[in-house]
């Protein structure tokens, strides 16, 4: 899908602008490298409880809608090739400030809230290998190392955050060379791709169930977005790179999640925390079972940590950014005099997350049961879908201004389909699980409560004592070559 000329080395610059050196090639790595994210670690056992056999559809429909979203991106991104996103779009056609904001808030919620996932199932495969701290424990403890992580510098957070990266990988190769095997042995029973364990339910209503929840590992790619100045030819590459790189992510969610089928029983995966752990433990390739589920285990603990790695930098950086445009209070723009590190902000984003999981504890000790990992992935969701379709709508609305003819169109139909696909999740969530709905009240309430005090109090900006004057803001710049959730 990438064209080979895309490979040539180019190191242009636009007079005004960032150097041109990302090719199509490389970003389709990129784009590839933020979808295959930690999620599937995480919530494949919720899917195929929500589906049964069947479960690889709904994430090949989930793929599906994410990337005609994806298609709204690449039309925005070759009109607009800055370095920005949702919001940028949104302030563009609508040109409305609280609804800017709300974006905005939306992403960092969306953050928030998927750190706090994506942390809680750390906390069960952490299991696998000590089992002797308490869940919540593990997952605090978790937050907070990032967070120092990411204190002590970024260049040492994307350095972590690319080595994590091929391991996560790894882990799902393994899965997939263990289905092969599986196949291979004549043990597979493909009767049970096409079975549907929804009860009373009707199989469409739990597949969209199912889609709703896999969503979760299908986001990412719009943080592709944020490369758009750097890269070579953006109207004639981002497009390819970004549509190539995402159904190539759909290829290997699907097979892994046909191989996870095929191997172990359905209903063991919708039991268990850890689900890739039991196709591991199924003991198909010659390795000791014990073996294999110790370093699946550590596997998949890096997979997690290396998306919520990206998740901490994610949020600080939001917030930095909110502080530097006098939307939030500017002690969230103070910079660490000899870490460079935006400590406030990141002390802030650590405590939230934290104070969501300790959210989740109470519930259940008080006897509301709540699957914590399954609320922060919808309320993850609920945010997500919510942006998307608005950035659809943004594409629509933007046609016809800033035309050009390097600018990618994206057939209007199928933006029109992805408008219909998102606000169908969304409504399916919103009925489904209302109780989402006061977890995304409670963000929302939050971000409200930031500007308000910087509206009460004013931009006091950072402490002269801790920044630099000759800083540009390049410094705080990520450049997030992973995993998306």
């Amino acid at each position: 899908m990438i064209d080979e000329t895309d490979a040539r080395p180019v190191t242009q610059a636009d007079d005004d602008g960032l150097k041109r050196s990302i090719t199509g090639r490389l970003l389709f790595f990129y784009v590839l490298g933020d979808v295959l994210g930690s999620g599937i670690y995480v919530l494949i056992g919720l899917v195929a409880a929500a589906v049964g056999g069947a479960f690889w559809i709904a994430f090949a429909v989930g793929i599906t809608i994410a990337t005609i979203t994806g298609l709204a991106y690449a039309e925005l991104v070759t009109k607009y090739p800055k370095a920005a996103g949702a919001a940028l779009y949104v302030n563009k056609a609508f040109g409305n400030r609280p609804l800017t904001f709300l974006i905005t808030v939306c992403m960092l919620s969306a953050s928030f809230a998927a750190a706090g996932s994506l942390a809680t199932g750390f906390s069960s495969y952490f299991a696998q290998v000590w089992d002797m701290p308490p869940a919540l424990l593990v997952t605090i403890v978790f937050i907070l190392i990032l967070a120092v992580v990411n204190f002590i510098g970024i260049t040492e957070s994307v350095v972590a955050n690319m080595v994590m990266t091929f391991v996560e990988i790894a882990g799902l190769v393994i899965v997939v060379i263990i289905g092969i095997v599986y196949v291979a042995q004549g043990k597979a029973d493909f009767g049970t791709l096409t079975q549907f364990d929804t009860g009373d339910q009707s199989p469409v209503f739990a597949v969209i169930a199912g889609v709703a929840l896999a969503f979760f590992a299908m986001t990412g790619f719009e943080n592709a977005a944020n490369v758009a100045e750097e890269t070579v030819e953006p109207s004639r590459t981002f497009p390819r790179a970004l549509v190539g790189g995402m159904l190539a992510a759909g290829i290997i969610y699907v097979v892994v999640a046909v191989t996870a089928a095929l191997v172990v029983p359905v209903g063991t995966l919708a039991e268990s925390d850890a689900a890739l752990l039991e196709v591991v433990k199924a003991g198909v390739l010659p390795v000791p079972v014990g073996i294999m589920t110790m370093l699946f285990a550590v596997i998949a603990m890096t997979a997690i940590t290396n998306t919520t790695l990206v998740a901490v930098v994610t949020q600080s950086r939001i917030l930095y950014g909110m502080s530097r445009e006098d939307v939030v209070p500017g002690a969230f723009g103070r910079i660490h005099a000899t870490r460079r590190s935006p400590w406030v902000a990141l002390i802030f984003a650590a405590a939230v997350v934290c104070g969501l999981l300790l959210v989740g504890a109470l519930l259940n000790r008080v006897g509301v049961g709540v699957d914590v990992v399954e609320r922060l992935a919808l309320v993850t969701v609920v945010f997500t879908l919510f942006i998307y379709a608005l950035v659809i709508i943004s594409a629509l609305k933007l046609r016809g201004q800033e035309e050009r003819e390097d600018v990618y169109h994206a057939p209007t139909p199928l933006l029109w389909i992805g408008i219909l696909g998102n606000v169908l999740l969304l409504a399916y969530v919103v009925v489904d699980d209302p109780g989402s709905l006061w977890w995304c009240a409670g963000l929302l309430v939050l971000g409200g409560a930031l500007f308000v005090a910087e509206k009460i109090f004013g931009h006091r900006g950072a402490d002269p004592d801790e920044t630099d004057p000759d800083r540009t803001d390049t410094d705080l710049s990520t450049s997030d070559t992973t995993t998306g959730v």
